[in-house]
């Protein structure tokens, strides 16, 4: 028998939200990791039985990240601290702001990403990771400066095909590029506009909010970026607005379809201080055709004035068909859409400020 469940991370623990009856009701279970921050978690399906993974931080017990082997019954807390410097590094993690499986041709290979900003490797499920040193000794390291959320590495991108190309993204650093698996990077920023920036901008030091890979398409990205909406078809090399059609040009999150190449999901905001939707209105916007046109997708979605935000790593799309399209809220509240957007529902209300959300089909 197969369900669909949905991770949910919190400022307060971790929640998980399982439907067996197709996406028409669901049923909410938690919390876990209680009282910790989870800012990233990940439903790996590529081994005989789905791993969930969670990272954050505790404020008794530091940063971790924990994997479970039976949907979340019970946590798997290694002896030692899966992702942590060696002492050369003369660094701290300060919190883990994502995790990635790699594709189903590395069914061992998971990343996450670390505030300060460092890439990390795993090579056995995500039990133990393993600095990537060639990022983290880049040139342009000390550059880099914190976002209003610190100095993340918030976006990882494995080639789906090629374990040479990974591309990740960090606040405030931009998007960084290895054609040799991580030994070596190159910034990845041209094209990208910052009224913050001198002119000319340097190629680092760019607010990049979320990064997304088309899934056909593999040479596409979609960018949210402080300041745009950006496409880029040669894997990054350039970049190029594609905007024009929504109320707003700054949000953080954005996802594309698991199958539908072009078709891409924003939750638009008001600049630069507000960060709350345009007009009030809560809308997810979609584009079919990478960016030329966008329509607003709101059918169940609140009607009264919505003053909330989405944070960056808190939508996600499943890879079931239709495919399900999943935003939570900063008050707490986790919307479902099964039908790619067309028509939402709630699926969780009243939790603590959502900080992420991933979601899979699970056997």
């Amino acid at each position: 028998m197969s369900e669909s469940m949905v991770m949910i991370g919190t400022r307060k623990g971790l929640f998980l939200a399982r439907s067996d009856d197709g996406r028409r009701s669901w049923r909410l279970e938690g919390p876990h990791l209680t009282g910790a921050e989870v800012a990233s978690c990940a439903i790996d399906t590529r081994g005989e039985r789905p791993r969930l993974l969670a990272g954050g931080f505790s404020w008794h017990w530091g940063p971790f990240l924990v994997h479970s082997d039976d949907l979340g019954a019970t946590w798997h807390d290694p002896e030692h601290a899966a992702v942590a410097f060696p002492d050369d590094a003369e660094a701290a993690v300060r919190n883990i702001w994502q995790i990635t499986p790699d594709g189903p041709e590395r069914p061992d290979v998971v990343w996450a990403g670390s505030e300060p900003s460092a890439l990390w490797r795993s090579d056995d499920g995500g039990t133990s990771f393993a600095l990537v040193r060639g990022l983290w000794e880049h040139p342009d390291r000390p550059k880099w400066e914190p976002g209003g959320g610190g100095q993340t590495l918030h976006t990882i991108l494995p080639h789906p095909t090629d374990d040479q190309l990974i591309s990740v993204a960090m606040s405030t650093g931009g998007l960084y590029r290895s054609l040799d698996a991580g030994a070596s990077w190159a910034p990845s920023n041209d094209g990208l506009e910052a009224g913050y920036m001198p002119e000319p901008p340097p190629p680092y030091g760019f607010c990049v909010h979320k990064v997304a890979r088309d899934p056909v398409d593999h040479t596409r990205l979609f960018q949210q970026h402080h300041g745009g909406v950006y496409t880029s078809t040669d894997d990054g090399g350039s970049w190029q607005r594609i905007d024009a059609g929504l109320p707003a040009d700054f949000g953080f999150p954005i996802v594309t379809h698991p199958r539908d190449a072009g078709t891409a999901y924003v939750f638009p905001l008001t600049a630069d201080m507000d960060r709350t939707p345009p007009g009030g209105r809560c809308a997810v916007y979609r584009t079919r055709d990478a960016g030329d046109s966008w329509e607003p997708c709101d059918v169940g979605l609140p009607k009264d004035p919505f003053h909330v935000g989405v944070l960056r790593d808190a939508m996600c799309t499943d890879l079931q068909s239709p495919a399900g399209v999943y935003v939570g809220t900063r008050h707490g509240s986790v919307y479902a859409s099964p039908d790619e957007g067309d028509h939402w529902d709630t699926i969780a209300r009243h939790l603590p400020d959502v900080y992420c959300v991933r979601a899979a089909g699970i056997a």
